[in-house]
């Protein structure tokens, strides 16, 4: 393996814990950026036909905002590259977010068995999708004798290798495709996060009365019911929008430790509550209904799409060579903590399970007090959630007016923008089939489908064995089918009236 060095106009920016929430999103065309945020990261491939030197600017701007060094110029960030323990903890940031709180939720659709090793087999599928995709990135650098390739890119360059005239033709197609799918998944994040900031903060509110500084007490909680979620949601909209019109990106870098470390100090106080008396399990069962099964699948995808943040974080090693170890070493630290977490959490609250397991914690305010620092954690990651859909919508747009009218134009599209997820989250108020929705239609694609139709492209000029191809063909169908009957599951539960709306946003049971 070749180490690359970084070329002028890839820039990376926010590398933070979300995920499952994983990976931001990746545009179209000449000015290149690479974002990592809480949920996953993304490559930015913009052709917004802007001046030079206002690219140059945003490059700039981006290339020492990765490391959370403002000061620091490009060319020493070439030299400096990240360590190994750097690349893994990025890695690790970039997989945890609010796609593990929704895991024991989607461990119950799929049963107490058959939960935990299907979060094993996607793990182990989607990090060596991940893997399929740094090989194939390498091979067209050395082939193109070209430093850096983006998601893509690389999927362009696959199609122009490929076997059919057909795709050659329209190899460009490709990197469009990959771009509005990580579009997609970045938009259904900020929807995600409006749900799930909502449900919690509504859930402490209700139960602000009641509340105690004793945990200990086994006595059922009646919330004071205060307004509906829907209104909580609105409540966020002015608060976002600020957050939005939020443009620096040294700025957004302290939005990202602090929704890091208000994060971690959540998920510790979390884990130590949920393994402490844990119930007979026997009652489970060890395989639960297949028409819930497409839930699972979805909200496990959301979970593991982070594969926007490996060719960045590939490109950015002092040593490349040794990615590959790091990148089998990290996914498999986050699928341990995934089933860990997802297995323990069935196993302690049973069949009443929330869509998210901090709704599950019990009405004292220590464990209230997670509910809030999440609350904050994921407000802060919104902008950086926004960023990557703001940077490829906005300057397309502003290049297309006179100079006179680009703010405007800017704050216009922004507000819009925010308004749409806030918007979707208030017609869709579930957030399981929120997670499981966007893990279906866009995560899939990315993480499951297109890598190994990538390799038979890349490598099928070369030679390839006869069970690599159906190997490749097999996954590519499995998320085929999960995409399709993920998707069509989540709309179909959608559209179903509900009638538990309230008592799953409502507060749970003090144990």
């Amino acid at each position: 393996m070749m180490k690359r060095t970084e070329p002028e106009g890839t820039a990376e920016a926010a590398q933070t814990s979300s995920s499952q929430e994983a990976s931001l999103s990746e545009a179209v065309m000449p000015v290149t950026k690479s974002a990592q945020g809480p949920q996953g990261a993304v490559d930015l491939k913009l052709d917004l036909r802007c001046p030079p030197e206002n690219a140059k600017k945003l490059q700039n701007k981006d290339s020492s905002f990765l490391n959370g060094n403002p000061s620091e110029s490009p060319d020493s960030e070439k030299t400096k590259g990240i360590t190994e323990f750097q690349t893994l903890v990025h890695l690790l940031k970039s997989n945890i977010g609010t796609g593990i709180l929704g895991l024991p939720l989607a461990v119950r659709n799929a049963g107490i068995l058959m939960g935990p090793l299907s979060l094993l087999a996607i793990g182990f599928i989607s990090t060596h999708c991940m893997y399929i995709l740094v090989r194939c990135a390498q091979r067209f650098c050395h082939r193109l004798n070209k430093p850096f390739l983006d998601y893509g890119d690389t999927v362009m360059y696959g199609l122009k290798a490929g076997p059919s005239a057909w795709l050659q033709n329209h190899a460009h197609w490709g990197r469009r495709i990959v771009s509005f799918f990580l579009i997609v998944t970045q938009l259904g994040f900020c929807c995600v996060y409006i749900v799930f900031l909502a449900d919690n903060l509504k859930q402490v509110m209700d139960a602000v009365n009641s509340t105690t500084n004793s945990c200990h007490y086994n006595e059922t909680v009646i919330p004071t019911h205060t307004m509906d979620s829907r209104l909580y949601m609105l409540s966020f909209l002015p608060f976002l929008l600020l957050l939005a019109f939020v443009r620096n990106l040294r700025v957004l870098t302290i939005f990202s430790m602090l929704a890091n470390i208000s994060m971690l100090v959540s998920l510790i106080i979390l884990t130590q509550y949920i393994v402490q008396g844990i119930p007979d399990p026997r009652g489970l069962p060890l395989v639960a209904s297949w028409n819930t099964y497409p839930l699972f699948f979805g909200t496990a995808m959301f979970s593991f799409e982070s594969i926007g943040v490996v060719l960045p974080l590939e490109n950015k090693m002092k040593d490349a060579r040794r990615f590959p170890a790091i990148l089998y070493l990290g996914m498999s630290i986050v699928t341990a903590m995934y089933i860990g977490i997802g297995a323990l959490g069935y196993l302690r609250f049973g069949n009443d399970i929330k869509a998210s397991i901090t709704l599950n914690l019990p009405n004292c305010w220590l464990y209230q007090s997670v509910k809030l620092l999440y609350v904050f954690g994921i407000l802060c990651s919104y902008s950086l959630q926004f960023y990557v859909p703001a940077e490829i919508i906005v300057p397309f747009a502003v290049s297309r007016v006179s100079k006179h009218w680009a703010l405007p134009l800017d704050l216009s599209i922004r507000l819009a923008m925010v308004c749409l997820t806030c918007i979707l989250a208030i017609l869709i108020p579930r957030l399981d089939l929120v997670l499981s929705l966007v893990g279906s239609m866009s995560s899939s694609a990315l993480a499951l489908i297109i890598p190994p139709l990538l390799e038979i492209t890349t490598y099928y000029s070369e030679g390839m064995s006869p069970l690599t191809i159906i190997k490749d063909a097999l996954i590519s169908i499995l998320g085929f089918v999960g995409l399709v009957v993920g998707t069509y599951q989540a709309l179909d539960n959608l559209i179903q009236p509900t009638d538990h709306l309230t008592i799953s946003n409502s507060t749970i049971f003090t144990q």
